[in-house]
């Protein structure tokens, strides 16, 4: 029997997974490490601690399973989307990597724009908009800021391709990621030579692209040895976590969309076709099926803005321990009606990016009074956030992309509250997987394709992946959200300029 490693280069962490050739989960590990926020609305880590958390996670599913090492036949890799690995010409890192939801590149991005001629033309160009979390702005970003640290780069990787040139020793990535960067013509799935042409960058930063089964190396004697595998052992392009995530919920064919509740909120849709929203709302990236596209809308803090209200406002109070806060927490919410009683919350806390593109967009409470106690509040949290996975749905199905089936994924699928309220925000029936594990499972079953374990994606995906529940929507609370849903909508434009003025206050 051949197994498969399956790598996701989280924000949090590092979850590494062991598979075997008919799909069955045999060990997996997790690792933690740190964020860095040197300013309001920075994020920054080093690549050294993705590295450590790599070596120690594969170390660890290798011991728990038991397995041997020459029988582990390809890795997959995923990670988190957009963020930037600067390297100098002996491939070390310059600086700390700069983060999918660094908000620091607003004016680099109205930079791209100009030099493409404009948003239309841009879209036309790479099928996206400029937005701050992209790779791209923050190049430029480096280029305005810090040249000196500029006049040494020599190649600029993603997150999970940093992982892949440790255990190669090549700088490679594959279409589903390098579609973040804004720098992929996403309809020829290779580079925009046009748009680095406009920005006067260097065709040489940027590393070979492949399909996301093709494999592109094997391990190093160096890494072989750190991770205590072989240097038999092969390595696929794998996936943005966005897109592995997918694959791991089997979202290969038309008429599947996956709700992801993480620390970002994701709807992705599987296309057939490089559709496109014209005014840039939604992503339009390559899928890590071979010839195959999709369309994201993405809320920067989902499940981030839970963490923060249970960590930050709920943490140390009365009767909420450090182990049982998340549950107080959800009970409370739980006991509260659809609606929280009329309060709203904008879960706005880094800006946001579906629908309204601005990294200046601040989080807050609406409609406050003093029959609200702090399950409301949590509740509100919750109901927000849907709501804004609601946007992107909404603007999914104007552009009449087929929705037959949702499958929930991330912690929010967890959550038997989150996955009501998906059901009642959404009005329609939540599907579950029998297994969830995430982008780390989807990058192993690309492995084994690229293996050659199975001919395709979709028929490893038809082999492991089943569904196991569906939970139904309830008709009260579906017409409460009918009633709110509105007028969260509205609220952004009402209070955008206050938003802006608190947020250029902010230190």
């Amino acid at each position: 029997m051949t197994y498969y490693l399956g790598i996701d280069i989280g924000t949090s962490g590092t979850k590494t997974l062991l598979i075997d050739d008919t799909g069955k989960v045999h060990a997996e590990a997790n690792a933690e490490y740190p964020l860095h926020q040197p300013k309001p609305g920075w994020t920054e880590q080093d690549p050294e601690d993705w590295w450590k958390a790599t070596a120690k996670t594969v170390r660890s599913v290798m011991k728990k399973s038991g397995v041997s090492a020459d029988s582990v036949g390809a890795i997959g890799l995923s990670g988190q989307m957009h963020g930037s690995v600067f390297l100098d010409r002996q491939h070390r890192v310059i600086r700390k990597a700069l983060l999918w939801n660094d908000q620091r590149t607003a004016n680099e991005c109205e930079e791209i724009t100009s030099a493409a001629g404009g948003r239309k033309r841009l879209i036309k160009m790479v099928a996206n908009p400029a937005l701050t979390g992209f790779q791209a702005p923050k190049i430029l970003w480096m280029r305005n800021n810090e040249p000196r640290n500029f006049s040494r780069l020599a190649k600029v990787l993603l997150p999970k391709d940093e992982i892949r040139r440790r255990l190669t020793g090549d700088c490679v990535t594959e279409v589903s990621d390098a579609s973040g960067t804004l720098l992929l013509d996403v309809v020829k799935r290779t580079w925009s030579k046009k748009l680095m042409n406009c920005l006067q960058l260097d065709m040489d930063l940027l590393p070979d692209v492949v399909e996301s089964e093709e494999v592109t190396g094997t391990l190093t004697p160096e890494a072989a040895k750190l991770l205590g595998l072989t240097t038999q052992c092969k390595v696929v392009g794998g996936a943005g976590d966005c897109a592995a995530g997918a694959i791991g919920n089997g979202v290969v064919r038309s008429g599947i969309l996956s709700t992801s509740i993480g620390t970002s909120g994701v709807m992705f849709v599987h296309s057939d076709t490089p559709q496109y929203d014209s005014e840039g709302r939604l992503h339009t990236f390559c899928h890590a099926v071979r010839g195959k596209w999709h369309m994201m809308g993405v809320n920067l803090t989902s499940g981030g803005s839970l963490q923060w209200w249970v960590d930050s406002v709920l943490r140390g109070l009365k009767g909420v321990s450090e182990k049982n806060r998340y549950e107080v927490a959800t009970s409370e919410a739980e006991a509260i009606q659809a609606g929280s009683n009329g309060l709203l919350f904008l879960p706005y806390l880094n800006g946001e990016r579906t629908p309204h593109a601005d990294s200046n967009a601040r989080g807050s409470f609406v409609g406050l009074n003093l029959v609200h106690q702090r399950g409301h509040m949590t509740r509100a949290v919750m109901e927000g956030v849907t709501y804004a996975l609601k946007d992107s749905l909404e603007i999914i199905e104007s552009l009449d992309v087929p929705v037959r089936q949702i499958r929930a994924s991330g912690g929010g699928s967890k959550n038997p509250l989150w996955r009501q309220m998906q059901a009642d925000v959404f009005g329609k029936k939540i599907t579950t997987l029998a297994v969830e594990q995430g982008p780390a499972y989807g990058v192993a079953l690309l492995a084994a394709v690229g293996n050659g374990s199975y001919r395709s994606i979709e028929q490893a995906c038809k082999s492991t992946i089943e569904v196991a529940n569906q939970t139904p929507p309830n008709r009260a609370a579906v017409k409460t959200y009918r009633q709110l849903f509105p007028v969260y909508q509205q609220l952004y434009s009402q209070v955008k300029t206050s938003m802006h003025q608190l947020a250029h206050l902010q230190t």
